[in-house]
């Protein structure tokens, strides 16, 4: 039987147990090999420690060592209800585009603050970046409640300090009070445990089901057969057969004939399904084309502006080239212009003659060829991109259309 998938982002300031957090999940779901409890069993004894449930996520020898989470962790875990998908992102703001990282494919942020702290500028700031990347759910999980005697008024002042909606839970990840069980330490709190929550949330707000959008990523040829079928992931809306349908960048309209999977041919597809379409009519498909709704079309267009998240130590100025990718199309482009960099201090936008790494900031790209873009806030799949170093082939950047 297969389960639903939640992908979750946790962050936050240092220390506020991420790590912690997430181990705690793992081992009171029973998600922990036996080889992998005895070595953190092992590790912790060696350190005069009790069990350190973070060791389970700080993988990294840097991390183990300093005690701080570097870089994305990504773990797994399942329920009887539930798949998830957790990465665990860095707290110092030196590893901004770390977070970025993490959040960018979320269905979930948990934001955890320190009890005994309250809101500091971190928590703050990922809130913030978990806003900007249109994460669907947010968790407000104040921990360490033991610390400050299981104090309400503690929680809730925090809970009111907290600048968007969010599902507010009072928990200790150490103890695991009100992580995967209630606890009886919070006899005022009348609401789920995390695991709870992360087991009953709304998938299915996470995916955009509106307008169709099927970026075409393979096509498959059989001679012998004259079978054309273009295969890729969708990644908004639903297909049928019979559907109309618009293919860009030409412009052709057909229907669509047959949708084909791995288990035989299905009668709708919608995200995040990877399927293989096959049109009425023989059109000139290649990868990189999108098949869309024929009742709303993207922005076709070649100037794209966008919040751009830099990643890389060389800053981008106006007239930098650098390769977009964007879905499953890939296209030179060049800065055209750069209107404001985000102060990560105060939030607010400022003045900027460049992005240095972890900037956020607004910029304007030229595009050699047309991309088939929606602005992010109505289509997180088709209003994001990578940008790519044109030498290195290394990421450098992650951009969002619009927002």
């Amino acid at each position: 039987m297969t389960t639903e998938l939640l992908r979750i982002a946790t962050a936050g300031s240092v220390d506020d147990g991420k790590s912690t957090l997430i181990g705690r999940l793992l081992w009171d779901s029973k998600s922990v090999f036996e080889d992998q409890a005895a070595a953190v069993e092992e590790a912790s004894t060696r350190r005069g420690e009790a069990t350190n449930l973070a060791l389970l996520t700080d993988g990294l020898r840097a991390e183990r060592e300093q005690g701080i989470t570097i870089d994305v962790a990504y773990r797994y875990f399942a329920t009887p209800r539930r798949t998830f998908i957790v990465a665990d992102t860095p707290g110092h703001v030196q590893y901004t585009r770390n977070m970025v990282t993490g959040a960018s494919t979320a269905d979930l942020a948990v934001i955890l603050v320190d009890a005994r702290k309250g809101l500091v500028d971190q928590s703050r700031r990922h809130a913030f970046l978990s806003r900007l990347l249109r994460v669907p759910h947010l968790v407000l999980a104040v921990n360490k409640m033991d610390l400050v005697g299981w104090d309400e008024d503690v929680f809730r002042a925090i809970v009111a300090a907290f600048p968007y909606d969010a599902t507010a839970i009072p928990l200790s990840a150490l103890h695991g009070d009100n992580v995967v069980e209630r606890s009886a330490n919070s006899p005022w709190y009348q609401g789920p445990a995390l695991l709870e929550h992360l087991e009953s949330v709304d998938v299915a707000t996470s995916h955009h089901l509106g307008d169709a959008r099927f970026p075409v990523q393979y096509v498959i040829r059989d001679g012998a057969s004259d079978y054309r079928g273009y295969a890729g992931q969708v990644a908004s809306g639903v297909l049928r057969p019979g559907d109309e349908v618009e293919v860009l960048p030409s412009g052709i309209r057909t229907t669509i004939a047959a949708i084909d999977t791995y288990d035989g041919p299905v009668d709708a597809a919608f995200a995040p399904m990877s399927v293989t379409v096959r049109l009425a009519d023989d059109v000139d498909v290649s990868r990189g084309d999108m098949v869309v709704g024929a009742g709303g079309r993207p922005d076709v267009t070649q100037d794209l502006t966008a919040t751009v998240c830099w990643m890389t130590d060389e800053p981008l100025r106006p007239g930098s080239r650098v390769l977009v990718k964007h879905t499953t199309r890939t296209a030179t482009a060049v800065v055209k212009t750069l209107d404001q960099r985000l102060d990560v201090a105060t939030l607010e936008p400022v003045p900027a003659t460049e992005l240095a790494l972890n900037d956020i900031g607004r910029v304007t790209l030229r595009t050699a060829r047309p991309l088939f873009a929606d602005d992010y806030a109505e289509n997180r799949a088709t209003g994001s991109f990578v940008l790519i170093d044109e030498l290195t082939g290394a990421t450098a950047g992650a951009g969002m259309v619009g927002s």
